[in-house]
């Protein structure tokens, strides 16, 4: 069943349930809505109220600009309280930022899994992470949402094949490019905030895959040090787009 939750600043959040037992919370990452994870979610729905939603400027929610992370956290705190004040949540990506920027404002969560949330080191790149996030801006704002998809695909190192803009999901890529500089400003200048994710109470598993790049195992090596309750695992034989068989047995677990 669809159902949406108002945000402090008026943004509606839309989402649905499947499955029962204690709410677990899934939170995309770039170019997301709350369809991506929809191979996982009957693998956790036979012991979990899943919720999947779409975060502001995707799918059937709205948007109030201008953004701020801060008001992510607030539509995030809503879709909280609106299905029983407290959850369990799995963030994926900048979904995972996202996670972990919630839970250390207060969010009620009780346990808390990422996979691979795309800060780069603690130390910054020497400005290429910002000439980065300039130029992305620069497209969206122009209008050039195809190009936008394209920098930001080719700066995840997954490799931007020409035969993607015939793809049928093509468009609905290029149609979430102005939600690009989101995922982009919760990411900040990519060096993990160790001093904000010290407030996080809440157990943290913070995972990785074993077939990508370093800066992933990094990444969540850090969080997982951050935090006050943390530890890191790794998903073996997996990219940052881990197969939903081979993540949801690590979440089931954890979450149990």
């Amino acid at each position: 069943m669809v159902e949406s939750v108002q945000s402090t600043d008026g943004t509606t959040i839309t989402y649905e349930t499947a499955g029962s037992g204690p709410v677990l919370i899934l939170v995309g990452g770039a170019m997301n809505t709350r369809h991506s994870a929809g191979d996982l979610v009957p693998l956790l729905a036979e012991d979990f109220s899943v919720i999947t939603f779409d975060r502001r400027g995707r799918g059937e929610s709205t948007n109030t600009p201008p953004y701020a992370v801060e008001r992510e956290v607030e539509d995030f705190q809503a879709l909280v309280a609106g299905v029983g004040g407290s959850a369990c949540v799995y963030g994926h990506s900048s979904g995972g930022i996202l996670a972990l920027e919630a839970a250390a404002a207060g969010v009620e969560i009780s346990k808390l899994a990422v996979y691979e949330p795309p800060y780069a080191t603690s130390e910054g790149d020497d400005g290429l992470w910002q000439v980065f996030v300039d130029k992305v801006q620069s497209l969206v704002d122009e209008g050039h949402s195809d190009q936008a998809v394209e920098e930001f695909i080719r700066h995840t190192g997954a490799g931007f094949d020409e035969r993607m803009k015939q793809s049928p999901w093509w468009p609905a890529m290029v149609a979430l490019a102005p939600t690009l500089p989101y995922d982009l400003a919760l990411a900040a200048d990519g060096v993990v905030p160790v001093e904000r994710l010290g407030r996080i109470s809440a157990p943290v598993l913070a995972l990785y895959g074993g077939a990508s790049a370093a800066w992933a195992e990094t990444a969540t090596a850090e969080v997982s040090m951050a935090v006050q309750n943390g530890r890191q695992d790794v998903i073996e034989g997996q990219t940052h787009a881990a197969a939903p068989d081979s993540v949801a047995p690590t979440l089931l677990q954890f979450f149990h």
